[in-house]
């Protein structure tokens, strides 16, 4: 007997194309659509109002699948973190981040990551596989149930106003997987989120920017930490092979049919390496200037420092001062507060626990930025 199909694996048009391989009309999509995604239901029998035929249809064919939960913490902030099994000796996090006036989640697209950022844990532990879309849409499954069940909300009340693609893994990188998982979150019958609040965050794959901009239009979040070449050569090796003139420029392409009218640049501060007065007019230089300006917003983040990176985070004052230069140079600029780091939730920390089958964790010999290694000279595969 075959694998059951998870259902969580489609969008509503790839829903619609299963019902009607069971000979069932298209209008059962959405139905289904609803009580997995809107409701949480797993259990065809409690779908009360498909017609029996067609449930046991699908108690023979189909399930819907979560992730089982290894584990979950709490951080004193409320920021949530659950680490996820997705099978093969591999394990994802995904995070979720409660404000006032909104709550996100930060979902992973990949176990591991092959782009070998030199600031970014999950980087170092190197690249077992990319998820499939059921698993990047069962993390926001789990966590929008969970947590409506937790909070008693009512029933249509989202306890997820946002997602933010900035978990473990390149998701340009995975993009037939991704695209599928973002069109779930954005229908109107599935999780019903804006384009404005849903965001891909990638560190420059400028071929897969471009797709997005055709395909699913969301927010998009570039991670430049460097405002030129040779320094974001060591710092992020996927530059090497599409260089910031060429990142800037798609991203202009990107705004035509964006959400939202500006592109959010990450800069993450490391203590003596990118945080300088100099850096930061460069920085100025490069986006309100001249043929690669680019309307965008700042985002400077407090360095997560973990054993393995050799690299330090920049003292507050002096991220207060980098912040000042940008913004009397007049681009807006924000300074993250960092969240959920005592339980190792915060930006750049998320691990989990991953098989490398790269090996790219034993090439990656650290050394003070400024001096190549392997690790800085290779190249990430787009």
């Amino acid at each position: 007997m075959s694998q059951p199909v998870n259902l969580l694996e489609f969008d509503r048009d790839g829903l619609t194309a299963y019902c009607e391989q069971l000979g069932e009309k298209r209008f059962r999509a959405t139905q289904l659509a609803r009580w997995i995604h809107q409701r949480g239901v797993a259990d065809f029998a409690a779908m009360s109002d498909l017609a029996k035929s067609l449930r046991d249809k699908l108690a023979g064919r189909a399930v819907v699948a979560p992730l089982p939960v290894v584990s979950e913490q709490a951080s004193a902030d409320g920021t949530i973190k659950w680490l996820f099994d997705v099978g093969g000796g591999n394990a994802v996090e995904t995070v979720y981040i409660p404000e006032d006036d909104r709550g996100t989640l930060c979902i992973s697209s990949q176990a591991g990551c092959a782009v070998g950022c030199r600031f970014c844990s999950t980087g170092h532990q190197g690249f077992s596989r990319n998820l499939t879309t059921g698993e990047i849409v069962a993390q926001l499954w789990y966590a929008e149930h969970a947590l409506r069940g937790r909070q008693n909300r009512p029933e249509g009340e989202r306890v997820i106003t946002n997602v933010v693609m900035m978990g473990m893994g390149e998701p340009l990188q995975n993009y037939a997987a991704l695209v599928p998982a973002l069109r779930l979150m954005l229908d109107d019958h599935g999780y019903g989120l804006s384009r404005r609040r849903v965001t891909v965050s990638t560190s420059g794959v400028v071929p897969m920017i471009d797709r997005l901009r055709d395909d699913c239009p969301v927010a998009l979040a570039v991670s430049l930490h460097a405002p030129g070449d040779a320094l974001r050569n060591e710092l992020v090796p996927l530059n090497r092979k599409y260089p910031i003139a060429e990142l800037l420029a798609t991203c202009r392409r990107y705004l035509d049919k964006a959400p939202r009218d500006f592109i959010t640049i990450e800069y993450c501060m490391l203590d003596g390496v990118n945080d300088q007065d100099e850096h930061a007019h460069q920085l100025l230089a490069l986006l309100r200037d001249g043929p690669q300006a680019l309307p965008c917003k700042i985002n400077l983040i407090p360095f997560n420092p973990f054993p393995q990176s050799g690299l330090k985070r920049s003292p507050m004052p002096r991220v207060a001062a980098f912040a000042r230069i940008v913004q009397d140079g007049g681009l807006v600029c924000t300074v993250r507060k960092t969240r959920g780091d005592d339980i190792d939730a915060a930006c750049g920390q998320l691990a989990g626990e991953v098989q490398d089958r790269t090996r790219v964790a034993l090439r990656m010999v650290r050394a003070p930025v400024g001096k190549r290694t392997r690790a800085a000279r290779s190249e990430s595969p787009a």
